[in-house]
């Protein structure tokens, strides 16, 4: 799984690119919000690789914000790459959140492929997406996080007790935020 480049873009269209990393030239398909942020040969980009049963494909992100954007897209019913990336260059990641939560299906069938129908089953799906850096993002606290959510704590309850946890382990991520929920 390819999960990054650093080299030097050899052709850049604004939704694709090629760049050579150590001798190898990859195809990298991109967002226009993506295309419009690489104006250096050198560049990082963070990528999702794709591999289906006639193709494997690298989408590639200057944002981290946009790749967590796209891989959450991806991974919703009916919503494969091409979709996804035409939202990622539709919309920032910070306006996709406000979509979202906003739940504002007009905004969200401005986007090319998706209809009314679409746009709000794929509002439905994300329910209460959100791609802060503030998010808890190790497997560790998402597994308790859920954990605790599935015994009917409420998420506030649990962000606040995990941010206080020192454990690293799931099971015991769980057992000591559900010491800390009881004196909340």
């Amino acid at each position: 799984m390819i999960v990054g480049l650093v080299g030097e873009v050899l052709k850049k269209e604004p939704t694709y690119l090629h760049i050579e990393v150590g001798g190898v030239v990859y195809e990298v398909f991109i967002s226009l919000n993506a295309s419009a942020a690489i104006d250096k040969k050198q560049i990082r980009l963070h990528t999702t690789h794709i591999i289906r049963e006639d193709s494997e494909s690298l989408y590639g992100f200057v944002d981290i914000n946009e790749k967590k954007m796209f891989d959450r897209l991806i991974k919703l019913n009916g919503v494969g790459p091409k979709v996804a990336i035409a939202i990622c260059s539709t919309f920032k990641p910070q306006e996709f959140v406000q979509i979202v939560q906003q739940k504002n299906v007009a905004m969200l069938k401005k986007v090319p492929g998706i209809g009314p129908k679409s746009a709000q089953r794929i509002l439905v799906e994300l329910g209460e997406f959100d791609i802060s850096e503030s998010n808890v993002t190790s497997s560790a606290f998402q597994e308790a996080s859920m954990a605790l959510q599935s015994l009917g704590f409420k998420k506030e309850q649990i962000q606040k007790a995990l941010q206080e946890c020192t454990a690293t382990d799931t099971a015991s991520l769980v057992k000591e935020a559900l010491k800390k929920i009881q004196k909340l």
